[in-house]
This record gives C-alpha cells, structure tokens and sequence, in this order.
C-alpha cells in the first residue's frame, strides 16, 4: 500500500522503527497480517495503542480503539465490505450527515476521495461528509472480521440455494480451512459466528431450532443476547458443521452427544466444549467458551471483600478439612476453585484432583478425569487418589452418599478437600450432606466451612454515574429509605464500551460460613438450615444479599442486579 510507505517513512524518521524491521515485516505481509504496519504490529516492533498515539498527536488528530465501540447495522451498511477490506477502514459512526472512518493513515487522500466516489454512486450518501479517526491496523482487521466477515457471510448464506449446501455438505468432512475463498459458506458462517462471540466476551454460545426459525443467543456477562438468525433451511447444515469440527457422529440424531473444539481467532487458541440435545424441532447446540485466562486469577480478582478475603483465606491455610463452594449451574464454582488451587499450588505441595471432565490444564497439578463408561466415577477416583498421598484434593462436584462420605473420611485422616454442591446458600450444604445419608458426626467434624456465591455482572467504568434507584427495587429489597439516602448510587448509563448495556464484566458476591463450635452442635442435633443460619448470622456471617449490597455501596454494581440474583435470598 502506497499510503503504508507514507506512515513508514514518519515512523522510520522518528526512531520508531528501523528499515531492517520493515524488510523483515515485507517478507511477512500475507501471512502474518495485510500490511506492512500491520506486520511491524503482530511482531511486537510497534505497540499498537502508542503507535496509535503517536500518529493522532502527530497528525493532531483524535485516535480510537475500534474494538471498545459497537458498531451499528446502519453504519456498516454505509461502506460496501469489499471496499472496507480492500483500502482497510472501518465506519464507527454516523450522524449529522457526517461518517466518521477509523484508517490507519488518515491522511491518505486517495483513499478518502475514491470512498467519496464510492459514496456517490449511492442518492442517499452521496452528499455525506467524511471524517477521519487514527486506528492500529490490527484493530482496524479485527473490527473487519468481526462486522463484515459475520455480514458477508449472512448475506452468502441467505443467497445461496438448497444444491449449493446439498454440494457442499458431500464434502464437508473432507474440507480444511484456507483462504476465504477455499471455504463453503457454511464453513464461513459457522467460524463467524464463533469469532464474533469471543470478540463480544461471551461464555456460551447457543444455537436452538424453533419451529419456524433458528435462534442464535449469545450468553454475555451471564445474560442471553439474541444474534440475528440464519434461514430455517440453513439448520442441518450448520449443526453438522459444528457436530464434524467437535468430533461427534454427524448421522446420530436420537441421542445427547458431547465433543469438543479447538478455534483459533487473533492468534488465540480458544477451546469449545460442546453438547447437542435433541429437541422437537431439531438439535439443539450449546458451545461453552473456555476462558483460561479466569484460571490465574488471585483470591483479589474473585471479588472478596478485605474482611471475606481474610476469613477464606485462613480456612484454606487448614491442613485440612471439608470446604465446600455452593451454588447454581454458572455461579462461578469451578473458577472459585481453581483460584484457590492457583493460590496453594507450590513446589512442597502435591495437589490431585478428579473432575467431570477436566476442561482446563493446570501446570503442577494431577488431573483425573472420570469415566463412568468403564465404571470410573467419582469414589472409584478418589479412593485411588488417596494411595497417591496428596496434601490437597479437589473434587469436582459432590453428587453421591458414597463421594460424600469418601470425601469427609479424607478430611479425617489429614487431606484437605475442595469441592462443590449444588444448594442455593451456605447453610443448606450441610443439611444436604446430611440428607444424602452421610452420617451427622461425620459432617460436623469434617466441614470447616462453606461458601455460597453468585456473580452479578459490574457497573461499566466508562458510564459510570450516579442515579436514584426506583421505589419498586428499594421496597423488594427491603430497604428504608434512611439507607438509601445515607448513599451515592451508581449505575451504567450505556456506552460503546458495554454496548449500551450499563454493565461490562462480573463479580462474585459470597456468604462465608465458617465452621464454629456452636455450629458443630447443631449439626450433630440435625437441626434445619434456618437454626443454622441463624447461629453463622450471629458469628458474623453476612449472607449473599449483605454482601451484594455492600458491593452496591462501593459502586462495584446495582442494586437492580443485587436483587435480580438474590431474589430468593430473604437477606
């Protein structure tokens, strides 16, 4: 690119870069990235947001992050795809008859005046003014990938005809991703639509046939999203796309099946876990996003408070014991856990655990994964697991007497045990154990604590403003007024950076209920959960909903939120 040479030179002059970096990056462009600058970017010779920085103060112009702006159907629909990625800009905005364009060098005249007469050949823009913003290259590509690949192959996949996907479909099994034009539509639509959920954040991505439609909903800061849908006829082909890159039987459509995909999108490998279950109206799919980066996360990053911080962290020092993590499907159990392994994982420390499956890779610890088809389940590991001698165990999910009661007996005999339950607070877990026939004494002896959590997504920074909560929250949470008025609330106002959502991210919010003596009484005398919880309040615990308004306080999130997932928490 001509305008490429332009920006070279500035950076070559100003120290930036030298004219070796720029052969070696010449030798790469294609493969590594379509520019030169993009090249230069990718290799680590240039930081993109200082590059960006530099160019806008030396042009004296504004500079954008495109990947922190929602872009709207309306705007892209203003510069056709084809031209976006062949001159490389992207249109972040449009208003007052004025489109603004994110380039790299926004100085390139040729390419405005050609984007002028692209313009002109349309009645409705041919009057439109054009502003230029500065963008790194390889945030400009990203934005390309993630608006116009997703729109390009929409519009491909609604053209294309029923033989089209009939020819394709012959021989999918046999096609490997290359250049854009190698791939079917299909092929396209399908690794769209899991690059745009990566690029939206979001755990879980779920394509579900209705009746007359398919629905595609993505699970963003644990809510559903719902994406623009494909055409009914296109069902069969995009859930056997997705079933052949997981490794499931394409011609099996009576019964649930699980696999798993490896993606790569920006030099990311992204790891998928899959299931299909068949419904009335067809297979429904749901892809789990992996994020491993919530693995390292520190006991900070959870979301505890000072004071919490401190409780959880002296009851995971115990040489051992029972601590259980409770909660919902999604609460943030097993990111919980391996937060607390993260934290104890050291060289003088063996630490085992058994899980269903093993979804991520820890350096340094031994990972069984169970297998109930040859009768390896849960007890059968940790019996095993015990000849091995850790110091610290984690279980996935206690589901059975027989886990229960392995699991406790552990404890007994100087192990420390990590593992879940599935109770909607901290004082049910141990009434649970109970009730699944683990004896009370047992319970009461082995248990050294139990957390309850759930996440609440956090009040997007970039919004971030004060507001006056509606009387319908204040009254279903029970608050006075007084309370109210004695705090600054906060709240998202909506942005590009949330997506006009308010809220960007999640939190944990905890009930931590140490074990007392007066505590072990009362599981000994297997009184209900009501006694005690009542006993853990008067020892300090806070419950869920404390913690959540508390968090609330500190501008951390809403009160709307914190009432939204405790709404069965009477506080």
């Amino acid at each position: 690119m001509a305008s490429d040479d332009m920006i070279l030179d500035i950076l070559v002059e100003n120290g930036k870069i030298t004219d070796e970096q720029i052969e070696k990056a010449k030798a790469e462009v294609g493969v590594r990235a379509s520019t030169v600058i993009g090249v230069l970017v990718v290799l680590g010779a240039l930081h993109e947001k200082e590059l960006v920085s530099f160019l806008a103060d030396y042009f004296s112009m504004e500079g954008i992050e495109v990947a922190d702006h929602t872009i709207e159907p309306e705007v892209l629909d203003l510069v056709p795809a084809v031209f976006a990625r062949d001159n490389m800009i992207m249109p972040v905005r449009f208003g007052a008859g004025v489109l603004t364009i994110a380039m790299t060098n926004p100085m390139d005249v040729d390419t405005i005046d050609n984007l002028t007469v692209e313009l002109g050949r349309n009645e409705k823009t041919a009057d439109l003014q054009i502003e230029t913003l500065v963008a790194g290259p390889v945030d400009i590509q990203n934005a390309l990938d993630l608006y116009y690949r997703g729109q390009q192959l929409a519009s491909a996949v609604e053209d294309a005809s029923e033989d089209d996907y009939d020819q394709a479909l012959k021989g999918i099994g046999d096609m490997v991703q290359g250049d854009e034009g190698d791939e079917v539509p299909i092929i396209r639509f399908v690794s769209a639509v899991i690059s745009q959920a990566y690029h939206l954040r979001a755990s879980d991505i779920h394509i579900e046939p209705l009746e007359k439609r398919v629905r595609i909903r993505y699970r963003i800061d644990g809510v559903l999203i719902e994406m623009e849908s494909p055409p009914k006829r296109l069902q069969g082909p995009i859930i056997s796309r997705i079933k052949i890159m997981s490794g499931m039987n394409m011609a099996e459509r009576r019964v649930p099946q699980d696999g798993r995909i490896k993606f790569a999108v920006d030099q990311i490998t992204l790891d998928l876990r899959v299931s299909a279950l068949p419904g009335t109206h067809g297979e429904s799919v749901v892809m789990r996003i992996l994020d491993k980066s919530s693995l390292m996360l520190g006991l900070e990053e959870l979301g505890f408070l000072k004071e919490d911080e401190m409780i959880f962290r002296r009851l995971i020092d115990l040489p051992n014991g029972v601590l259980l993590v409770t909660g919902p499907t999604g609460s943030g159990k097993t990111t919980t856990l391996y937060g607390c392994l993260n934290f104890l994982n050291k060289p003088d420390v063996k630490l085992v655990t058994v899980e269903e499956p093993v979804e991520y890779m820890l350096p340094g610890v031994n990972q069984v994964q169970v297998n109930n088809e040859i009768h390896f389940g849960f007890p059968e590991a940790l019996r095993a697991i015990l000849r091995q001698a850790p110091n610290i165990i984690m279980v996935g999910e206690i589901r059975d007497q027989i886990t229960a009661e392995i699991a406790t007996q552990a404890s007994l005999t100087g192990h420390l045990v990590f593992s879940t339950l599935h109770t909607n607070d901290a004082p049910s877990a141990v009434t649970r154990l109970v009730d699944m026939g683990v004896k009370p004494f047992l319970v009461a002896t082995s248990i050294i604590g139990v957390m309850g959590q759930r996440l609440v997504r956090t009040v997007c920074p970039e919004c971030k403003t004060e507001y006056v909560p509606d009387e319908k929250t204040i009254h279903a949470l029970g608050l006075e007024q007084d309370y109210i008025d004695s705090h600054k609330w906060t709240h998202g106002a909506g942005c590009d950076n949330c997506g006009g959502k308010g809220y960007k991210g999640r939190k944990g919010i905890f009930e931590i209920m140490a074990i007392s003596d007066e505590i072990r009484h009362l599981i000994y005398q297997s009184v209900s959960s009501n006694e005690i919880r009542d006993a853990a309040r008067k020892i300090g615990m806070k419950t869920l909903r404390e913690d959540g308004l508390k968090k609330a306080e500190l501008g951390i999130t809403t009160l709307e939120e914190i009432l939204r997932v405790t709404v069965t928490d009477a506080g």
